[in-house]
C-alpha cells in the first residue's frame, strides 16, 4: 500500500500535468497581454508556511522561509509571471509577463513579512514602433534585468533583447533592439533565451549582460550561456553543469560576485520541482563549463508552481532577501506564487 506522502505526490504529479496541459490551452486561445496602460486589482492571499506537511519548518537548505503570497485578478491579462525586478526598498517591483505586458506595483509587509500588494499596474511591453510586442508576434518575455538603470527584457522563440528607458518613459517606454550573436539562431525552439543578468561594478563581467538558455545544450548536454559584452568586447560562450534534468528558468545577480540559478523539473512521473544554484561569476570564462552549489531543491510537497522569476534585494537589517515568483500559464490550475526567503548562509 502507499504511504499518504506517495499517494499525495501521485495527486499532485497528476495536478500538474493537467495544470501543464490546461495552461498550454489557454495560452493558445486568448490575447492575455494588456491593450493599453491601466490600474489593476489584485487580491493577494497569505501564505504561512512553505512545507505543507510541516507548518512549523522555516530552514530550507541555505534559505529561510520569509512568507509569501497567492495573487489572483479579475483582469483577463493578469498572470503569466516570468521575471520580476525587485527595487532597494524591498517593496516597489516590476515584472514582465510571459504574454508581453508590464505588471508593476508594491508588496505590502507586516513584520518582514509579505501581507499583500498594493498599486498595480499594467500595460502592453512596446516595441521601437510603439505598439504591443505581442502584436508582433513577440510576445513570449521571459526575462528581465536592469544595468546602469535601464531595463533589458529577453524574449524566447524570437531570440531578441530589447532594452528599455522605464525610469525616463515609464510603462510607456519603447525598446531598443539590442545587438545578439548570431548563434542566437541555433536555440532549441520554446527552450531558449530564458535569463537575464547584469553584474554590478566591480567583479568580474561588470558591464555586461549575462544570457543562458533554458535547455538549448551543447555537444556535451549541458546549457549554453553567454557573457554578451557592454561594449566593442568579445562575446564568452560558455555551459552551465545540467543535472537531474532542470532546466534554467530565470537567473539575478547575488552582490558582490556569485549568479544565482533558478531552475525548474517537470515530468508526469515526478510533478514540478524547483531548485536555486549559486555560481560564482569568476569562474566564468570562454568555453568553460560552470557549476555551483545548491542552496534549495523543493517538489509540490511545498508550496511551489511553475517558478520562473528571482530577484534579489537587501532589507533595512541587512539580510538578502531572495523574491521567487512563478508562472501560472493563465491556468485555473495553476497559481500566481510570489515567495520570500532569506539567504542565511
Amino acid at each position: 500500500m502507499r504511504s499518504p506522502r506517495r499517494r499525495w505526490l501521485a495527486a499532485a504529479s497528476l495536478f500538474a500535468t493537467l495544470a501543464v496541459a490546461i495552461g498550454a490551452f489557454a495560452i493558445a486561445g486568448a490575447q492575455r497581454y494588456a491593450s493599453a496602460p491601466a490600474p489593476i486589482a489584485v487580491a493577494a492571499t497569505t501564505i504561512a508556511s512553505f512545507d505543507n506537511r510541516d507548518p512549523t519548518r522555516v530552514r530550507f537548505g541555505a534559505l529561510e522561509f520569509r512568507g509569501g503570497l497567492a495573487l489572483t485578478s479579475k483582469n483577463e491579462a493578469f498572470g503569466g509571471i516570468s521575471g520580476i525586478h525587485m527595487e532597494p526598498d524591498g517593496a516597489h517591483f516590476l515584472a514582465v509577463t510571459d504574454r508581453g505586458s508590464w505588471l508593476r506595483g508594491r508588496i505590502l509587509y507586516r513584520d518582514g513579512t509579505p501581507n499583500g500588494i498594493a498599486d498595480i499596474e499594467i500595460a502592453p511591453i512596446l516595441g521601437s514602433d510603439g505598439k504591443p510586442l505581442a502584436a508582433h508576434g513577440w510576445y513570449d518575455v521571459e526575462s528581465l534585468t536592469e544595468r546602469d538603470g535601464l531595463f533589458y527584457v529577453g524574449i524566447e522563440r524570437v531570440e531578441r533583447i530589447m532594452r528599455f528607458d522605464i525610469r525616463r518613459d515609464g510603462l510607456a517606454a519603447r525598446g531598443e533592439p539590442m545587438p545578439v550573436p548570431a548563434d542566437f539562431k541555433t536555440f532549441k525552439n520554446n527552450k531558449s533565451l530564458e535569463c537575464l543578468a547584469a553584474p554590478p561594478k566591480g567583479p568580474a563581467h561588470a558591464g555586461a549582460l549575462i544570457a543562458i538558455t533554458e535547455e538549448s545544450l551543447d555537444a556535451a548536454g549541458n546549457l549554453r550561456a553567454f557573457v554578451l559584452p557592454g561594449g566593442k568586447g568579445e562575446v564568452v560562450r560558455f555551459s552551465i553543469k545540467r543535472s537531474d534534468d532542470f532546466d534554467v528558468s530565470d537567473c539575478t545577480i547575488l552582490p558582490p560576485g556569485d549568479l544565482l540559478i533558478l531552475e525548474r523539473h517537470y515530468s508526469p512521473a515526478r510533478g514540478v520541482a524547483m531548485r536555486i544554484r549559486r555560481l560564482p561569476l569568476s569562474s566564468i570564462a570562454p568555453k568553460r563549463l560552470v557549476d555551483g552549489k545548491t542552496l534549495i531543491v523543493a517538489d509540490l510537497a511545498y508550496q511551489i508552481d511553475n517558478m520562473e522569476g528571482i530577484a534579489v534585494h537587501r532589507n533595512a537589517a541587512g539580510e538578502t532577501v531572495l523574491t521567487l515568483v512563478s508562472d501560472d500559464n493563465f491556468s485555473v490550475l495553476q497559481r500566481n506564487l510570489l515567495l520570500q526567503f532569506t539567504l542565511v548562509e
